[in-house]
């Protein structure tokens, strides 16, 4: 507390002030300075990694050439196509429901930050990656009230470890219909189909209103007929449940239409319904795939500040709204008086031990967004603890990307690529395999398991840009393929992150404050 008061005693700027709240907000455990991270070059890495999860046929311009054709006959027993899509993570799945958020992220992030990615020569990559899922979407979308939601078993699946372009496993598709509902399924595909229109609206108008015709007609049919997907779909139960229901994916899917849109109908749902259906009643600490709540809740209290919504007659709703996205912010930043989001004691924001580093490319991305609103409506983030102001809630947004990228005690980019360090043995069947381009001999389910999963060696392919499930609660990272809680990487983990490297490389060009080494905080 001494230096603290030194610190504050030697810097009458204010802005120097501010920089002795960061260097001494941490209690616990100070990490040495970093070098500053080359954001860029993390954001060009991140983009590359959903090249490597890609299914169907591979085009002439795939960067990741140890990477082929798979899943060529995906739909073929069930009369349909449904060829490409993405695997979800270091298994043969193809699964809608994370999938579809993982566009979602990636489409809101080039809305949010088309400029920077463009600027960092990424956004002809960032719409490649948009549109490989979109696509996908397309073709699992074959009738107004059916969407098809998975392709391949994960219990199968599970007891295989083969590379995608060796497959024995089932490819049994399996689909939500009138009679088979899956309100949230649907409600989350049309919300990437939503904001994918509006990221391709100028570079691509005619197939920007193919999108928003599919997103509409699905978020028809996720309303008109109602139930949890996972209870159609029972397969997904062990892999992909939907704990919290639909309910945050309809509000979801209503606000990402309306963005889209204009239109006052998809607005007035998200507000008549934010009560019935928990939008402005859940206080949650966690944004995922599963749960949407305080990232609709974000968006809800965003569009407060226009003018031609105030004469709707909601205000009060609006605000209700912003009260439960402040929770969250609030409780990511440690500011609320009750619940907050646990921390490891190097600063990591921690949920739990599976794949935890999900949950905070999610926080980073909602705390960088709602930064940018703050400074644009020139406002502070109100929390039990007192007002934050924008550059203040950024910053702790990049303390979670600089973690990521190695500021932490292993010294470990969790990022796979990027850097000196990073995870050699990522869980992951095609990257701990010898790729189809140097071996195009068959490898089966036994002789992967036999020979290549239990092999101490790195992994002979890199998952470039792949962020990894991360350390536990103490900052502890165990690099072993069998550690999949923490060797295994999502899609959706690194689609928050595109985001957040691209504000992050935008300011980094534009404002020199960023090349300051920030340290690391609990």
């Amino acid at each position: 507390m001494e230096e603290k008061r030194r610190c504050f005693s030697l810097s009458r700027n204010k802005f120097l002030q501010h920089w002795c709240v960061i260097l001494f907000i941490s209690s616990l455990a100070i990490l040495p300075l970093t070098q500053p991270f080359n954001y860029g070059k993390a954001l060009s890495k991140s983009l590359l990694y959903f090249e490597s999860q890609r299914s169907g046929r591979l085009p002439y311009n795939q960067r990741v050439t140890w990477r082929h054709h798979s899943g060529l006959t995906d739909g073929l027993e069930q009369g349909v196509d449904l060829v490409g899509g993405y695997y979800d993570a270091g298994d043969n799945v193809k699964f809608g429901l994370p999938m579809a958020f993982t566009i979602t992220m990636l489409s809101w992030g080039v809305i949010e930050y088309g400029d920077e990615i463009s600027s960092a020569g990424e956004y002809s990559h960032a719409l490649e990656a948009i549109k490989w899922g979109t696509d996908y979407f397309i073709k699992a979308h074959t009738h107004p009230n059916v969407l098809w939601v998975e392709v391949g078993d994960g219990d199968t699946d599970h007891y295989c470890w083969q590379r995608p372009e060796d497959m024995t496993t089932s490819r049994q598709a399996y689909k939500v219909d009138e009679k088979n509902p899956g309100s949230d399924v649907a409600g989350e595909t049309a919300a990437a189909m939503a904001a994918a229109s509006i990221v391709f609206r100028k570079t691509n108008p005619h197939y920007s209103h193919l999108l928003l015709q599919h997103a509409e007609q699905l978020f028809e049919f996720g309303d008109k007929f109602r139930g949890k997907y996972d209870e159609s779909v029972r397969v997904v139960k062990g892999y992909y449940p939907s704990v919290s229901g639909f309910k945050d994916e309809l509000l979801w899917a209503a606000l990402w239409l309306y963005k889209a849109t204009d239109k006052e109908d998809y607005l007035s749902y998200a507000l008549e319904k934010a009560n019935e259906f928990g939008g402005i009643t859940w206080a949650i600490t966690e944004f995922s795939w599963d749960v949407k709540f305080p990232a609709l809740q974000i968006i809800a209290s965003m569009l407060l500040t226009e003018e031609n919504h105030r004469e709707m007659g909601f205000k009060l709703v609006f605000e209700q709204y912003r009260s439960k996205a402040e929770y969250y912010l609030c409780a990511c930043l440690n500011k609320n008086n009750g619940s907050n989001v646990n921390r490891t004691p190097a600063g990591l924001l921690y949920i739990r031990q599976w794949n935890n580093m999900q949950y905070v490319s999610n926080a980073a991305f909602l705390l960088t967004v709602y930064s940018d609103y703050l400074r644009a409506s020139n406002q502070r983030l109100r929390c039990d603890r007192g007002k934050v102001g924008p550059e203040e809630v950024l910053l702790f947004a990049r303390s979670q990307a600089d973690y990521i990228l190695g500021a932490n005690p292993m010294g470990m980019s969790y990022l796979v690529g990027y850097g000196s360090r990073y995870p050699q043995r990522m869980h992951h069947r095609g990257a701990s395999i010898e790729s189809y381009r140097e071996n195009k001999g068959f490898i089966g389910c036994t002789q992967g398991y036999d020979y290549w999963y239990p092999r101490n060696y790195p992994n002979p392919n890199v998952v470039v840009g792949a962020l990894v499930g991360g350390p536990d609660h103490m900052d502890r990272f165990s690099d072993d393929r069998k550690n999949f809680m923490q060797t295994e990487a999502c899609t959706y983990n690194t689609a928050s992150l595109v985001g957040v490297l691209a504000k992050l490389h935008g300011v980094e060009e534009e404002d020199g404050y960023l090349n300051t080494p920030l340290l690391a905080s609990s």
